[in-house]
């Protein structure tokens, strides 16, 4: 594992925690060290400081995903407005945890991101997925509606995946959480509105019918109007 952080305090406590959980950690203070030790050390997940001296966290991770690294990020950030998150998806990154945050949620997010990125070695079905004009490769990680295909975080295909397996049928936010984090974060919570609402902009569009829905006071949904 990689983590990049600048702030020497927080980037030796969680260093120690990761250890301590069992995680090999590599620990550099900045952006530009952070580069030039995934290429050289491909680690199994970064975790990365948004706001860091040289390059920060954005353009890092930016980097990452032009260069076809897939590689799984969870973003540490002390921004919390949502347009600030969001700013975190678009550049790539799979998750984001805001600071202060308790270790305990940095390491389910950690393991839930290191589930998904591991090897489906006891899946039985790895056929296409397909719902209304959706249509999603698991075995690639592609997803395309109509002709055109959706560039899609490691976190958007697995929520993509899970709404459109479940097409018709209306999931809780609880089995939301449990099914992609592993862990229910509890009704304070923003994190599933933020990606919910991201998918809706690569997935649904003005010309297109909305295919994301929001049950109110229950989850969420797919389905044709």
């Amino acid at each position: 594992m990689l983590l990049a952080e600048d702030d020497r305090a927080i980037r030796t406590s969680l260093m120690r925690a990761l250890e301590l959980e069992g995680y090999r950690v590599l620990a550099v203070p900045d952006g530009i060290e952070a580069l030039a030790t995934i290429h050289r050390e491909r680690p199994d997940v970064v975790v990365l400081d948004v706001m860091m001296p040289g390059i920060d966290g954005l353009a890092a991770c930016r980097v990452l995903r032009a260069e076809g690294d897939r590689t799984p990020v969870l973003m540490l950030t002390a921004r919390v407005e949502t347009a600030d998150r969001i700013a975190g998806l678009d550049a790539g990154a799979d998750d984001y945890v805001a600071k202060p945050f308790e270790v305990e949620e940095v390491f389910a997010r950690l393991r839930a991101l290191l589930r998904r990125a591991a090897p489906d070695a006891g899946s039985v079905d790895h056929g296409l997925v397909e719902a209304a004009d959706v249509r999603l490769d698991p075995s690639a990680r592609r997803a395309w509606r109509g002709g055109r295909e959706l560039d899609l975080t490691r976190t958007e295909f697995d929520l993509l995946e899970l709404l459109a397996r479940n097409a018709g049928i209306v999931l809780d936010h609880t089995t939301i959480y449990q099914r992609i984090w592993g862990y229910d974060f509890g009704p304070g919570s923003k994190n599933l509105t933020v990606y919910i609402g991201y998918l809706r902009r690569k997935v649904d569009s003005p010309s297109l019918p909305q295919l994301v829905h929001t049950v109110r006071g229950v989850g969420y949904t797919f389905r044709e109007p």
